[in-house]
Formats: C-alpha cells, sequence, structure tokens
C-alpha cells in the first residue's frame, strides 16, 4: 500500500542554487534520458546491493529520473516508490516503472512519515540540492531504524569522463558563467570517501561505508556531445548563451579531443567513477 504522507508542514525555503537547479532541468527528462542517465545509471545495482534490496524490500528511490533504479529494484522483487523534483522526469519513470507509485517531491521536504522505507536510494542526486546535510537527514527520517539509505556522487577530482568536458572548455576557451550559484560554503562535502562519509555520518546515519566505484564509460560520441547541447555538465552550462555558430567551433573542439577516447568500435571509452555511500539507521 502507498505510505501516507506526513502532516503538512512549512517547506523550508530553496537556496539560490536550488531554484537554479529546477531552472535548469525543467523540461529536460528525455533529453537526459537520451544522453547522461547512460552514464548514471551504472551505479543503480551497487546501490541496491548496499542497501540491501531484494523481494519485499520497500524501497524508496528519490531524484528517480527516468526511473532507472526504480525498474531495476522491481526486477528484484521489491515495493517501489520513486520521486523527483522535475515534472518531466515524474512523467517518465511514471510511463517506464508503471509497477512503481511514482510522484513528484523535492527535498528536503519528502511527503512520507518517518521510517515509511526498509532502504532508500538517491542515485546522484544530493549533488543537485543546496542543503546537502539537510537532504540526507530527511532521506534518513523517512527510513526505518536498522533501514539503510544508499547514495551516489560523482568524486574530486574528476575522473576522464568529467575531464573532457574541462579540455574542450579551455581548448574553446569558454569559462563558467559567473551569475551560476553555487552551494555554499557551510552547507557543502568534500567529494571524497571521507568527505562523503561524514556528510551521512552528519545525518545521524550508522555503520557508515563509502567505496569507489569505477567502470569505463562506452557511448556514442554524438550521443555524449547531445548532453552538453541540452545544457548538462561543465561544458553544456557554458554554451548555454552561445549562438549556434560558437557552439559549432566548440563541436570541433570537442571532436578532436574525443577522438584520443575512441574505442575500435568508434566508441567513447571513458574511465568513470563514483562514490557509493551507505549508512544504517540507528535502532534506537
Amino acid at each position: 500500500m502507498p505510505a501516507e504522507p506526513r502532516a503538512a508542514t512549512e517547506p523550508p525555503a530553496p537556496t539560490p542554487y536550488d531554484r537554479w537547479e529546477r531552472t535548469a532541468w525543467a523540461g529536460r527528462g528525455p533529453a537526459y534520458a537520451d544522453t547522461y542517465a547512460v552514464a548514471c545509471g551504472y551505479a543503480a545495482g551497487p546501490l541496491l546491493d548496499a542497501a540491501g534490496v531484494g523481494p519485499g524490500t520497500r524501497v524508496l528511490d528519490v531524484g528517480t529520473g527516468p526511473g532507472t533504479v526504480a525498474a531495476l529494484a522491481l526486477e528484484r522483487g521489491a515495493r517501489v516508490t520513486a520521486v523527483d523534483a522535475e515534472p518531466s522526469m515524474v512523467e517518465l519513470a511514471a510511463a517506464r516503472v508503471p509497477g512503481a507509485e511514482v510522484r513528484a517531491a523535492i527535498l528536503p521536504d519528502l511527503p512520507f512519515p518517518a521510517g515509511a522505507f526498509d532502504a532508500v536510494i538517491a542515485n546522484f542526486l544530493i549533488n543537485h540540492v543546496g542543503r546537502p546535510a539537510a537532504g540526507v537527514a530527511e532521506l534518513a527520517r523517512v527510513t526505518r531504524p536498522g533501514g539503510r539509505v544508499a547514495l551516489s556522487v560523482w568524486p574530486q577530482p574528476a575522473g576522464a569522463m568529467q575531464q573532457l568536458w574541462y579540455d574542450v572548455l579551455a581548448a574553446a576557451g569558454l569559462t563558467m558563467p559567473a551569475d551560476i550559484p553555487t552551494v555554499a560554503e557551510a552547507e557543502n562535502f568534500a567529494r571524497t570517501p571521507d568527505g562523503f562519509a561524514a556528510l551521512l555520518r552528519s545525518a545521524g546515519l550508522d555503520r557508515v561505508d563509502c567505496r569507489r566505484l569505477d567502470w569505463v564509460l562506452r557511448v556514442d560520441p554524438e550521443r555524449w556531445w547531445r548532453g552538453s547541447l541540452h545544457g548538462f555538465g561543465a561544458l553544456g552550462r557554458a554554451m548555454r548563451p552561445l549562438p549556434e555558430t560558437a557552439r559549432a567551433a566548440v563541436k570541433r573542439h570537442y571532436d578532436r579531443l574525443a577522438a584520443g577516447h575512441l574505442a575500435a568500435d568508434g566508441s567513447l571509452a571513458l574511465p568513470t567513477s563514483a562514490l557509493v555511500a551507505t549508512g544504517m539507521v540507528p535502532a534506537g
């Protein structure tokens, strides 16, 4: 049965970073599913493993995007609820994962009572919220005592996947727009195993573990380029204000630099890493 929502409370005011994220992702669900979702989806299985998800597990997938984690959890026999802040993502996930309960919700104000789920998953979500610690605390709130929260984030320093974009930026002489807000320093955390683990502990989670996940992303180079055209990633953010002629010039730099990462079949082969962290809600 769907979890009953908790009593209505006044949601916290969004930060400038939160407001920018909502605008940046508005209507871009299909574009994300066609491009960057191929990279983010790799961590879905390891996250579910880390949270111990199996038959009958009550799972909440927060920031579900096109429903990658939710679909895999359903295949494992879990009872799945999935939420996302972006309506176009909710629409995609609902269509892709009809066996899940899918609805709109925004961290750090989830519409569920305390302890409603056995496992809560947030795949590459916490880097999109303006108050990461408050976000993790909310994930922990809706997890039952003894249940697990599992999250992923891109590490720093950047791996080859992200570095390609930075190399293209430098080659094209582009810089990030100065008006893009960032997470306030007092609210932020280090994208390292120790820094990510400390974020989970700050939310009151116990038995925290953080591990590095390494793989080689293989993707069609034109598909990967389309992600930047839709404004995703560092290069996409820098290209948003550019006219079409300037974007064509950036594309030439991309083609030249991407050529050094092509596999024999013509696909991009980019060594990629993520941090996967888990923690348990204390029993008492």
